[in-house]
């Protein structure tokens, strides 16, 4: 079963002792090892990716681990291996998972009014991981397997969404205990704001946007009816208590401006454009270019967006025209411009030039590599595609995307074996072993190649031994 997840800076009070209580942090990496600790977090992440909210937009989730990795680098253990990422729901939330594994909702980024605040967000849930809340929760408890601890984990994380489900999703004697310890949700809250605003201050981030955001946060709160409010916020909402604290930790630092970049106004403007319905995208964005309304490439930017959504690539293409001259070196920039001019029919070898100066450019950037790729194996030219997903695969191992495009790579090639071993590689890594299983079996029967059959036979005991493994669990 698919759990939708919900925590934050919120909303998710994990247990954690601060201001001269005991730190149980070294008792909880005794019990659990940091290397147990990364390998229950990667499980859960992989639930996080099958799930429907999962947000699969590399622009997106790329800036999230540009600003992460900024703050992290000034964390108490900048070396945990973060990865972040967003949720697609409107909920204003986020949400840390042991080993270093933090989401954000699409809500909460549209919520913030500048880079700072959200990078104030990102570092309350770097301290969370720091601190290795979640995982002093489960410590304690009488588990031996890596799938129930997972399992625990992210039921913990599920109740928080909806307090009623606690007894469902944690159950038999572990359930008080477990109660007890989420008891001490304002200790947590006060030691990740404390690390947090630590965390923003050193990366520097204007400190006063952690008190501002969370004002902001209470006031929203204040505007459900007492029945419609989301019940993380009506059993744990954002106090004046915590409110205030942050604010006098703030009050005798030096304010200084500190502009948002461009990345972060064409992330929430991408988000705005694809999130709200065609039509509502199209008038939201055609009054705010109409009004001058807020940062005007960004808002340029996302009717570009929402009119090649509404089928309107003319039109779209004189909207773009001004950003060539006032943005020249932006990978987001650049990757709309080659929207754009293939959805204006452009010519494929004008394309495929285009394509390759602005990967010269921006060599790492995911939507450019996709959208290139896609353009090679629309044009036959498979062996040159599969060259970059190659070279592509080798940065970035862990991108379900790119061995889905491989695969299509080896189809359009004629090469079964390799076609199916590279899915089995994408659902492995979204969690779908089953799925994983059946392509390895597929790929199995398909070709004759030694070194590859040796390949395929190794996974397939590694997945199939952790498919009986959760089996077994869940048997018990």
């Amino acid at each position: 079963m698919k759990t939708r997840l919900f925590c934050a800076l919120c909303a998710l009070p994990l247990l954690c002792f601060a201001d001269g209580l005991p730190d149980l942090g070294d008792t909880s990496q005794a019990l659990i090892p940091p290397q147990q600790e990364r390998a229950i977090g990667e499980q859960i992440m992989q639930e996080v990716r099958a799930d429907g909210s999962y947000l699969d937009d590399p622009e997106v989730n790329d800036y999230l681990n540009q600003l992460g990795y900024q703050l992290a680098a000034n964390s108490t253990e900048p070396s945990l291996g973060f990865e972040f990422a967003a949720i697609n729901d409107s909920a204003i939330n986020a949400f840390s998972l042991p080993g270093g594994f933090i989401f954000v909702n699409t809500g909460l980024i549209l919520l913030t009014q500048s880079e700072s605040e959200l990078a104030s967000v990102l570092g309350h849930e770097i301290a969370h991981a720091t601190q290795h809340h979640v995982i002093r929760m489960i410590a304690g408890q009488k588990i031996d397997s890596l799938a129930a601890l997972a399992s625990l984990a992210l039921a913990i994380l599920a109740a928080r969404s909806n307090p009623d489900m606690a007894q469902a999703a944690i159950i038999g004697s572990q359930a008080a205990s477990i109660q007890r310890q989420l008891n001490f949700s304002r200790d947590n809250e006060r030691e990740a704001d404390r690390l947090g605003l630590t965390v923003l201050q050193k990366s520097g981030f204007d400190a006063y946007a952690m008190p501002a955001f969370l004002q902001r946060m209470q006031k929203a709160s204040r505007l459900f009816d007492s029945g419609a409010v989301p019940s993380y916020l009506r059993t744990h909402p954002v106090t004046s208590e915590r409110v205030s604290d942050i604010a006098n930790r703030v009050q005798n630092t030096k304010f200084k401006l500190v502009e948002s970049s461009l990345s972060y106004y064409l992330v929430r403007a991408k988000i705005q454009a694809t999130q709200k319905t065609r039509r509502e995208a199209l008038a939201y964005f055609d009054d705010a270019v109409a009004t001058q309304k807020g940062n005007q490439i960004a808002q340029r930017y996302g009717l570009t967006l929402a009119l090649l959504r509404n089928d309107q690539p003319q039109r779209a293409a004189e909207t773009f025209e001004p950003l060539k001259n006032m943005v020249t070196q932006n990978p987001m920039i650049a990757t709309l411009a080659g929207e754009v001019r293939r959805k204006n029919g452009d010519d494929n070898a004008e394309l495929t030039a285009f394509y390759r100066s602005a990967l010269q450019n921006f060599p790492q950037h995911r939507a450019l590599v996709y959208n290139y790729v896609d353009l090679l194996l629309d044009t036959g030219r498979n062996a040159d595609a599969l060259k970059l997903l190659n070279t592509q695969i080798l940065a970035h191992p862990d991108d379900a995307d790119l061995y889905d495009r491989q695969a299509r790579t080896y189809a359009a090639m004629g090469d079964r074996q390799r076609e199916h071993h590279a899915l089995s590689h994408a659902y492995a890594l979204i969690g779908a072993l089953n799925e994983a299983v059946l392509q390895l079996e597929l790929a199995k029967r398909a070709g004759k190649d030694f070194y590859q059959l040796s390949e395929i036979e190794s996974e397939l005991k590694q997945y199939r031994e952790i498919l009986d493994a959760l089996k077994e669990e869940q048997g018990k």
